[in-house]
């Protein structure tokens, strides 16, 4: 088999996306392994996931970066810097909760992925499952999207659907979501490691 594309994942939580894909790459004829996670909180719970099952972490920390008045492009270029020194081929968004620049996605372009949960191009941005909510829709889900300097705008991937049931609050919803993403990702990040 061909050399698999050595991946990141960037967290900044729980990381149940990450674990996902994490375990998907286990296989041994998925086309990417994943290498190293990096979160932008020092607290994050998915760290020790990460380390639990073998991968490396690193954190490149965005409070310290406020209190030295260092800015996006400064965080971004660490960011870039951890990536490159680690050799990865292909980026994945999982609940990183920080924009990147522009200038960043560029670098990246066509090699970096973000999972959001709803039917893009409906609800971008924050709190996609409350705007569902609000909007009255039957049908929400979520995307693997490629990522580009447009919120939430980047070419589709994949798509799974999930009703929206009468008596959903935000967190029954969110959490059918998140339940159809931990399967939707590892087949999404298969697809557009296959297109490399």
């Amino acid at each position: 088999m061909a050399s698999r594309t050595r991946v990141a994942i960037l967290i900044s939580g729980r990381g149940s996306n990450m674990q996902a894909l994490i375990e998907a790459a286990r296989a041994a004829d998925y086309p990417g392994e994943v290498v190293l996670v990096v979160s932008s909180r020092g607290d994050a719970p998915g760290l020790s996931v990460a380390r639990e099952a073998g991968v490396a972490t690193v954190v490149v920390d965005h409070v310290r970066f406020r209190r030295e008045n260092r800015d996006r492009e400064a965080y971004d270029a660490e960011l870039h810097h951890e990536l490159t020194k680690a050799n990865i081929g292909f980026v994945c968004l999982a609940g990183f909760m920080r924009i990147l620049s522009d200038g960043f996605v560029r670098k990246w372009e066509g090699r970096i992925v973000n999972i959001h949960p709803s039917l893009l191009p409906a609800f971008r941005g924050l709190k996609p499952q409350a705007q569902a909510l609000a909007a009255g829709v039957k049908v929400s889900g979520c995307t693997v999207h490629y990522v580009v300097p447009e919120l939430d705008a980047g070419p589709s991937i994949a798509q799974a659907e999930v009703p929206v049931l009468p008596d959903d609050t935000e967190a029954t919803l969110s959490a059918r979501i998140l339940e159809a993403e931990h399967t939707l990702y590892p087949q999404a990040l298969k697809t557009a490691l296959s297109r490399l």
